[in-house]
């Protein structure tokens, strides 16, 4: 008769018990490489990219005030040149980088 899975675990994890091997190559062992860094990054500003066009999305749905309302609300608050280049910078960042990394990996 075969032997049933928790048995085939037990074996298993007592056989990697004894020779003291880790679990797996962790993060550390690696060396950083540019292509590691720009998936990473790729995947990050993707995932940034999807959240903002949710939320912006889901505040157009339930906002009850029209866009240019919010525009002048935020245009009141006299935010200084360094902070609306900032602002704008991170906005527009993970868009380009996305894009432009995107059609890298195509060509």
């Amino acid at each position: 008769m075969g032997t049933t899975a928790k048995e085939e675990m037990a074996r298993f994890w007592e056989k990697n018990t004894k020779s003291s091997r880790p679990l797996s190559p962790h993060i550390t062992i690696y060396k950083w490489s540019l292509p590691m860094a720009m998936s990473i990054t790729h995947r990050g500003t993707g995932v940034a990219l999807s959240l903002g066009v949710s939320l912006f999305g889901l505040a157009a749905l339930l906002l009850p005030e029209q866009f240019p309302h919010y525009l002048a609300m935020v245009k009141s608050l006299s935010l200084g040149p360094a902070l609306i280049y900032s602002a704008k910078f991170a906005l527009a960042f993970p868009f380009s980088y996305h894009t432009w990394n995107g059609v890298r990996h195509l060509v």
